[in-house]
């Protein structure tokens, strides 16, 4: 899933402030299972946002709407007959929420009130761990299932750097080196010999680094 924070109340009022009319636009995605985006979410930042404009002697009024997602066109559509008549919309989305708010209505204020942080999934019921760094080639498969690209802090893939220590990452006693877990798990699965691989540079143009990607199915397009 996609990983986000909430902003600070403080940058959220001062993005907002000037403005009367302000709706809160949650997601019922990815932002929802990680507790930061969806419907209860959106209740909790509208109250927050009243209480903090009322003791500052702010007017204007706070609404709420939760759309099932923010990334896809037919949900955002839901807004067509009221987008344009707020002074603000707080999209608690990943960035791609408010992205494609201020796309399908121009005249629109779009503030983003989360911080997108990574693909990941729940190590237990409010903690999540980042396991994918979208670089466009999964090579999980040669590593034992476990991805150095996103689990590694130089995403290293010739094997450990030589500051682990203890199982652990130089860069925090917390983290562990990923390194060391693909070698015990390729270890158990008889398949050692496998990191013998040496891997050329890595091509990045498949991620990021080759400009905004765009997938087409031409078999699901109307």
């Amino acid at each position: 899933m996609i990983v986000g924070d909430s902003k600070p109340l403080e940058e959220i009022l001062e993005m907002i402030e000037g403005k009367d009319k302000v709706l809160v636009l949650g997601c019922r995605g990815c932002v929802t299972v990680c507790n930061v985006g969806g419907e209860k979410e959106v209740g909790i930042l509208a109250t927050t946002l009243r209480i903090a404009r009322k003791k500052r002697g702010l007017p204007g009024s706070i609404e709420e709407r939760t759309l099932e997602r923010q990334c896809d066109p037919e949900y955002i559509e839901e807004l067509v007959d009221t987008a344009e008549d707020y002074d603000a919309i707080i999209s608690i989305a990943c960035g791609v929420g408010p992205q494609f708010v201020s796309e399908r209505f121009p005249k629109a204020r779009v503030f983003p009130g989360l911080n997108t942080t990574f693909i990941g999934g729940a190590l237990e019921h409010g903690v999540w761990s980042e396991r994918c760094q979208s670089c466009g080639n999964c090579l999980v498969h040669h590593f034992g299932g476990l991805c150095p690209i996103a689990r590694c802090s130089k995403s290293l893939m010739n094997g450990p750097c030589g500051g682990s220590a203890n199982k652990k990452c130089e860069i925090s006693p917390e983290v562990d080196c990923v390194w060391h877990l693909i070698v015990e798990k390729m270890a158990e699965m008889g398949r050692l010999e496998e990191l013998e691989r040496v891997w050329p540079v890595k091509n990045w143009i498949t991620s990021r680094d080759g400009g905004p990607r765009r997938r087409v199915r031409e078999d699901l397009k109307q």
